[in-house]
This record gives structure tokens, sequence and C-alpha cells, in this order.
């Protein structure tokens, strides 16, 4: 052992041992995961659930069917025990999440989850190789090579969530920004002639090109009323989805105007006005802390060549006049 130590030590460094040890485990790690995720029926149970099927079995079975849509081909199933959340609270968040980032498949939440437990451990080999090379050719303290490990691993785990979020914050920044037009358009339609479903339609037809973010949202609002939905649970569920104050506030007026019984295209050209007023503001907004923003740049790139200019020479003088003082 001492031989084998010595050998590791001549050829990786100090931390030669360690390196290979942590090597071993990490291999050790890969074969045993596949296992481990491996979803392994019991064979009694299952013959159990054959011969005498019980109201707890048909009810699981219900709510696997509706949770996964039922018997497919998703490559993912097998582990979707370790992909997926295990309460149904989580798993409806994890799915709102992923819908209001615009990846609506069954399987999306599966899917991310896949995407960053497998970019985590590519970027953790990754780490492990640059810190066995760098061993190698050079001495490496202990905490370099824990970063070096570590902070790639976590770059790969955490940058599927950062696209996410920064998909979600697109989207609803194009549903914001666009929802004032598709209102006007809608409230165009509405004084036309045409109902409240009519004008959704024409409306996600026509937005397409300049917000297709708010076109799909319309456009599935349009099929669900088509599907026979209750219009009511249609417009809260378009709410949910935007995750967008103002697209929730609309359907708040659209229900109270269809509940009383008050005027939709009255009540459309009241929201639309204000719609347009939040508009305006929020460009006003933006435009006030744009001259605040110009100062931090004028500070940092414009002050310091000034002051070098200005007073450059002046110190340069006293420095030689320091000099033949003390000569």
């Amino acid at each position: 052992m001492s031989a084998i130590n010595q050998m590791l030590v001549d050829k990786l460094g100090p931390l030669g041992p360690l390196i290979v040890l942590g090597g071993l485990g990490f291999l050790l790690i890969l074969a045993v995961l596949p296992i481990l995720m491996r979803k392994q029926a019991d064979p009694m149970a299952k013959f159990r659930d054959q011969a005498k099927p019980s109201a707890a079995g048909k009810e699981a079975g219900a709510k696997k069917s509706l949770r996964y849509g039922g018997k497919g081909s998703d490559r993912l199933d097998k582990f979707a025990t370790f992909l997926e959340p295990k309460t149904e609270e989580e798993m409806t968040t994890a799915r709102m999440r992923m819908t209001r980032a615009g990846y609506r498949g069954r399987n999306a939440v599966r899917t991310f989850h896949a995407i960053q437990f497998t970019l985590g451990l590519v970027c953790l080999t990754i780490g492990v190789g640059y810190a066995l090379f760098a061993s190698m050719s050079e001495g490496i303290s202990t905490t370099k090579l824990i970063l070096s490990v570590l902070v790639p691993g976590a770059v790969g785990y955490y940058l599927p969530k950062y696209w996410v979020d920064k998909r979600v914050t697109s989207r609803q920044g194009e549903i914001q920004n666009g929802f004032p037009d598709a209102l006007d358009m809608l409230l165009v339609c509405v004084e036309a002639g045409q109902s409240l479903d009519q004008g959704i339609i024409r409306v996600s037809k026509e937005l397409h090109a300049g917000y297709p973010a708010l076109a799909e949202e319309f456009e599935i609002v349009a099929q669900e009323v088509k599907a026979g939905k209750e219009k009511t649970a249609v417009l809260r569920a378009f709410g949910d989805r935007a995750g967008v104050q103002d697209v929730s506030s609309f359907v708040t007026v659209m229900i109270q105007s269809q509940t009383f019984g008050t005027s939709i295209a009255e009540a459309l050209r009241v929201y639309a006005s204000e719609m347009r007023d939040k508009r305006v503001m929020r460009a006003e907004e933006a435009a006030n802390k744009l001259p605040t923003k110009i100062t931090l740049g004028t500070m940092m790139f414009t002050v310091p060549p000034l002051l070098i200019i200005l007073v450059g020479p002046s110190v340069y003088d006293m420095m030689q006049m320091f000099q033949n003082f003390k000569m």
C-alpha cells in the first residue's frame, strides 16, 4: 500500500490518493444511480392487484393516469418517481411554472428535471477532469480543487432553472406589453357585432406576428371555449397561466360583467383605456430611470480619465520637486 501511495503521490501530486478515492467514489455513484432510479414493481403486489383489484388500487391508477397522461412511450417514464415532485401541490406548481415558460407538454416537468440532473452530472464530471489534469500538471491547493469540482456542477444544475425563469420573465413582459393592443382589437371586434368568443379567435390570429405568446394564450382560451368548458373557468385559467396582474384584473372584470349582465363593450372600453394609461406610465418610469443610469456611467467612464488629464501633470511635477529636494 505504501508503494501504491507513493506512486500516486509521484504522479498526481500530494493529493493523489485523495483524487483517486474521489474518482472511485464518483464511478460507484454512477454505477449505482441507474439501479436506484429504476422503478421495480413488487411481484406479489402485482399479483394481488390482478387477482383482486381494490378501490384504493383503482383510485391510485386513476391518479397515475391523470398525472402521467396514461400509458405512453416516454423514455423517462421509468424514472418518474425520481424526476418528478412527490406531492400534488409541488407538481401543480412545477407544471404551472413550465406552462408560464411556454413548455406545455405533459412530460415538461419530468424533462426539465432530467435535463437539470444530467447537465449537473456532466458539468461535475468536467470539473473532476479539470481537477485531475491540473493536479497532474502542477500543484493545486485543496480549496481550488474543491471549487473546480463543485462550481461547474452547481452551474450545470442551476442553468436550466435560470433558463426557465428567464423564459417566464420574457413571456410575461411580452404579454404585458401586448395586452393593451389586444384589448383594443377585442373592443373593435365586439363593437362590430361579434361575440366575445369570436373576437378572441380573431385577436389570436392578428397577434401572431407581434406578440406570439399572447396570441397563443388567446388561442388556448378560444379552443377551450369551443370544447365546451365553462367560460368563467377558462378565463381564470387564462389569468393563472399568464401570471400577469393586468390579465388577472381583466379576467375579474369579464367575470363580473358576465355575472351582473353589464355591457361587455363598455367594460372593455374602460379597461382598455386604463391599460393604455398604465403602458404610458411604465414607459415614463423607464425614461425617468434613464438619467440616473447615464449619470452612473458618466461617473465611471468619464470622471477618472478627466481627473488623470487635469491632475496628472500637477502630481508629476510635485513628484519631481520632491525627488530634487531629497537630492
